[in-house]
């Protein structure tokens, strides 16, 4: 490979690197969004007690702050791992963690949508 090829893919991976922020950008709004709605609409919409739908705001708002961080260490270990000439691997436990968070908030919806 030429320099200008191995620059060209280096900075398409860069290009991509950050769309894939941006779309770690977008999942933090939409939780943003779901927390607002869910924490500070809602309870005002409903009869009854609503505790619940705060809390799961709560938990929507934490999944945000996840994301806007967890979207920022990502690009800068990608962009060090570039800068080496390395590979940086998405770290299992971050999906893991996000998912099972993320899970954990949609069965607790679904259950304070039925239930309360």
């Amino acid at each position: 490979m030429t320099d200008a090829e191995i620059a060209d893919v280096t900075r398409r991976t860069r290009l991509a690197a950050e769309r894939t922020w941006l779309a770690w950008w977008r999942t933090g709004i939409a939780a943003t969004t779901a927390s607002i709605a869910v924490g500070g609409l809602v309870p005002q919409l409903v009869e009854g007690t609503g505790w619940p739908y705060i809390l799961l705001g709560v938990g929507y708002a934490l999944l945000a702050v996840s994301m806007f961080a967890g979207g920022e260490l990502r690009k800068r270990a990608v962009d060090e791992a570039l800068d080496e000439g390395r590979y940086a691997p998405l770290p299992a436990m971050w999906t893991m963690a996000l998912s099972c968070a993320g899970g954990a908030l949609a069965v607790a919806t679904l259950l304070v949508v039925l239930f309360a």
